[in-house]
């Protein structure tokens, strides 16, 4: 089992037997959780070497791609659900990949950091980039290059016709819901195409 609370509530939104592509999956420790609570069929993605052997040793299928390349080698409506965990901050070229997960799969789902999130707003006032559990780089060797806010997400999918089906913040393991984007440290969001 994971400490990530992301991973419960993105198992909570996959129903079971689902197909499931995890982009950047890392170690491949979501999938391996989702398989495990909902039976669920599917690959990931990973750039990583390392990962990629350690996503083989958690008994995950796992393609070796760049996400910046696109998700060319996928047909449209492969998958119910496209997942990008704890990655949407670490993406060159967001909007593309964003439109790209809603051609493969039914639905998306992506979490991130909440740069909002009161702590990270004091450390900025007090003149330094943040550090936390959830950013955990120094800003010189941060994988990061686009953080942004449960706002700044917000008004990123209305833009792009994306269409927000559900929402979860949390911080220290436990939802919020008042005045998520300043009390929220990291956020979990359903979506699909917008009409």
């Amino acid at each position: 089992m994971s400490d990530r609370s992301d991973f419960a509530a993105i198992a909570a939104w996959i129903p079971e037997g689902a197909s499931v592509l995890d982009l950047g999956c890392g170690d491949g420790s979501l999938l391996r959780y989702l398989q495990d609570a909902c039976a669920v069929r599917g690959y990931g993605v990973e750039i990583s070497d390392q990962d990629i052997v350690s996503c083989i040793i958690n008994g995950v299928s796992v393609i070796q791609s760049d996400l910046d390349s696109g998700l060319a080698d996928f047909e449209d409506g492969s998958f119910d659900f496209v997942i990008l965990s704890q990655t949407l901050q670490a993406i060159r070229h967001t909007e593309p990949l964003m439109q790209e997960m809603l051609r493969v799969g039914r639905e998306g789902i992506v979490s991130f950091p909440n740069f909002g999130y009161w702590k990270n707003r004091k450390q900025v006032m007090l003149g330094n980039m943040p550090v936390s559990s959830e950013l955990p780089y120094q800003w010189y060797n941060t994988p990061n290059v686009h953080l942004c806010t449960l706002n700044d997400f917000e008004n990123f999918c209305r833009a792009g016709c994306i269409s927000i089906t559900e929402r979860r913040v949390m911080a220290g393991g436990r939802e919020v819901t008042m005045l998520p984007n300043l009390l929220g440290s990291t956020a979990v969001y359903r979506f699909q195409r917008g009409i």
